[in-house]
């Protein structure tokens, strides 16, 4: 099973309000009683009627979904053979059919096909592992799926395994040997020798295996892997369009609100499986009385309903069965720690992410105060008007350090993956007088200047402002940094470009609505893509991202990980460029970034960064030498290498950094221990960050020019 896009493209949402009640439109035209076949039809029906650029769903559409999905199966080519890819032909140009109402053949038989290799895979790993593993062959190993062919018989197949394993193990064994020699003259340190520590690797990737395996047969059912096929068929559209199970829907809902119903509690995940972390104070889970940290979670089920075995679960796929809607019961079966089973009742309650939410700390610079705020993403709760909205969050911050007299903001978006069109619109308006924020192209071409809007002739903030940026900073982050450029308000400061997602969503739901406190549905949503966004410029951040104005080496900056590097992402283009009153000239911010972009530069330190940044991003790319002197070799360079770089992309001075006077309690008299631990060490992680260092001496700038009266407000 190939991993799934994860945390990142969960993030790259940007969308309206607007919602969809699907089955009850006239969009729909499937008349079968079979649910799977009715959300097929319908999702393709929405595809080809609503989405922004849609491809024709014909047969050259099923022959990319017969290869996507079964990259998606066995995305690195270990389980299927070209004789069960050749025996699935037969469906390969009649995928559009099913699309479009014919029986679903297509994912029964993979499926089939799926569980034999996976009891043969297993088979595979326990037989190969029972015996040593030499490193003295001059062989490597290639891990990525997309650079071989499918395995031509048992043989090859058998072979690739041993490779991988071989792998796996080498870089246990490898460790062990290190802390060995690190070890050795430590007394009451048992010396093994290289055969002892060879079986002990063995060992450890026995029980990983053995994990991943009885946790892709408890998750990895019938309704996930439809889900994925779903997926794989949105996702041909382009890469922003995706489909969300019921449960994954839940999910994204709690991302996009920073708030979730559950019991008040964190999981961890050990030898004897998921256990409680920590609870928290006032959640279900601690008003019960009758669950403490360390009891084993060993079944969840939904109120009465049959309780689901977790014992082979990840904590994130466990955490899902235990939280859910409003008001609804979970029941888990624990494990105490002296042996006995209980069942415990709770009623899933309200928990805040609050983590996850705006927060800001002070920067004393000499005679010098310049507020922080980071924002993790541009989370809105579309279903509570009194829940979190990230726009009104940044506000709060903004009043708080406006009330510290701070000289100047920096404004920290890396690795802000978007969230709400609407709440980012508000946000720009924070700083500017009025104007566009951002323009919208529908499918039909027609341009919309007018919506997306400040109309609020007041600013809360007329200083002086750096926004920091990476290449995991996507659309509304883009959006913010881009207006924020455009009006010469501020300087963007970041790697060579934002992420580069230029795309709009709306969020489609499918089904019969089952959560009246909320828009969810049996049968899921999708995410669709229906608009483009551009900057008041006219240039679409689509593919191109933001180039921010000062350009700093960041640590993933080589790797390919941005929307260029997606095979289906949309093209760039541009548009008129709406009219608007820029905040102040150009020259400043010009002359500014100028200077700073020539010592960063000229600075032996970041160019040796550079350097190895490069070197490392073309490393992960290579094959895996299994010869252990040779991988040895490599690792020494490689930790060399990366040991270098922690030391250049931390700033060798320490500034100071506290949290604000107003919030004394929630840092240091925080009920809640892993909440008082996160906050004290997310302060002590800001004080050397370069990036950060770079904002304060640009804000500080900034404040200079704005006292020669150049500004505009």
């Amino acid at each position: 099973m190939k991993r799934s896009k994860g945390w990142l493209l969960l993030a790259l949402i940007g969308f309206g309000a607007l919602f969809f009640a699907f089955r009850n439109s006239s969009i729909g035209r499937s008349t079968s009683s079979n649910p799977r076949q009715q959300l097929l039809t319908e999702l393709g029906k929405v595809l080809e009627d609503l989405h922004y650029t849609p491809k024709v769903i014909d047969d050259q559409f099923s022959k990319m979904m017969f290869s996507r999905y079964l990259d998606q199966m066995d995305g690195d080519k270990t389980l299927f053979l070209q004789k069960d890819i050749d025996s699935l032909k037969i469906f390969e140009t009649s995928l559009d059919n099913e699309i479009h109402g014919s029986a679903i053949a297509f994912v029964p038989a993979v499926s089939s096909l799926y569980d034999r290799r996976m009891a043969e895979a297993t088979i595979i790993y326990k037989e190969l592992l029972k015996n040593p593993f030499s490193f003295s062959s001059n062989e490597t190993a290639e891990l990525d799926g997309e650079k071989l062919a499918w395995a031509k018989n048992e043989e090859e197949r058998k072979d690739r395994w041993r490779k991988k394993l071989s792998y796996f193990i080498l870089e246990r064994f490898y460790d062990l040997q290190e802390q060995r020699e690190k070890n050795k003259d430590q007394k009451d340190f048992v010396v093994l020798a290289d055969s002892a520590l060879e079986r002990k690797a063995r060992e450890q990737v026995l029980k990983v295996m053995n994990d991943n395996f009885a946790r892709i047969k408890s998750t990895f059912n019938e309704e996930v892997r439809f889900s994925t096929y779903l997926n794989t068929i949105t996702n041909l559209m382009d890469p922003h369009s995706d489909y969300f199970a019921p449960v994954e829907k839940r999910a994204f809902d709690e991302r996009m609100s920073s708030e979730f119903f559950g019991i008040g509690a964190q999981l961890t995940k050990d030898d004897y499986g998921i256990k409680i972390a920590s609870i928290i104070t006032g959640g279900a889970a601690y008003k019960s009385g009758q669950i403490v940290v360390n009891d084993i979670i060993i079944k969840v089920a939904q109120g009465s309903g049959e309780p689901v075995d977790v014992s082979a679960y990840a904590t994130e796929d466990a955490v899902k069965l235990i939280r859910g809607n409003k008001g609804t019961e979970v029941r888990l079966t624990l494990k105490k720690e002296d042996g006995t089973i209980k069942v415990v009742a709770l009623i899933r309650e309200k928990v805040e992410l609050d983590q996850g939410l705006a927060r800001s700390a002070v920067i004393l610079q000499g005679t010098k105060k310049i507020g922080y705020i980071l924002l993790p993403d541009f989370y809105s709760n579309f279903e509570d008007a009194n829940g979190h909205h990230c726009a009104e969050d940044v506000a709060e911050e903004l009043k708080k350090l406006k009330a510290e007299k701070v000289d100047g903001i920096v404004m920290d978006i890396r690795n802000n993956g978007g969230g709400s069109l609407y709440e980012v619109v508000k946000m720009v308006g924070l700083f500017i007088k009025s104007g566009p924020i951002v323009q919208v192209k529908d499918r039909s071409g027609n341009v919309d200047q007018m919506t997306w809007r400040d109309n609020d002739e007041s600013i809360l903030y007329d200083g002086p402002i750096a926004v920091l940026v990476n290449e995991f900073s996507a659309s509304a982050s883009e959006i913010f940094a881009g207006a924020i450029q455009d009006y010469n308000r501020g300087i963007i400061i970041g790697s060579s470009s934002t992420f580069g997602k230029g795309t709009v969503q709306r969020q489609i739901p499918f089904g019969s609505r089952n959560d009246f406190s909320t828009s969810r549905t049996d049968m899921g949503a999708m995410t669709l893509t229906f608009q483009k966004f551009y900057r008041v410029n006219g240039g679409s951040t689509q593919l191109k991202g933001i180039v921010p104005d000062i350009i700093i080496p960041d640590k993933y900056e080589y790797y390919k990980v941005r929307e260029k590097d997606m095979p289906e992402a949309l093209a760039w283009d541009e548009i008129q460029k709406a009219t608007f009153l820029e905040w102040q000239p150009k020259e400043i911010i010009a002359n500014i970034a100028a200077k700073e972009n020539a010592q960063i530069q000229a600075n032996a330190n970041l160019n040796l960064l550079k350097n190895n940044l490069i070197w490392l991003s073309k490393n992960v790319e290579q094959p895996i030498p299994l010869q252990l002197d040779t991988y040895r070799q490599k690792q020494k360079q490689m930790q060399t290498t990366d040991s270098q770089n922690s030391t250049l992309l931390i700033s060798p001075t320490e500034m100071e950094i506290n949290y604000l006077a107003i919030e004394k309690d929630k840092f240091l008299n925080q009920p809640d221990k892993s909440k008082a631990d996160f906050y004290a060490y997310w302060i002590k992680s800001l004080r050397k960050d370069m990036h950060i260092e770079e904002g304060v001496r640009v804000v500080e700038q900034l404040a200079a020019a704005q006292k020669t009266g150049f500004v505009k407000k």
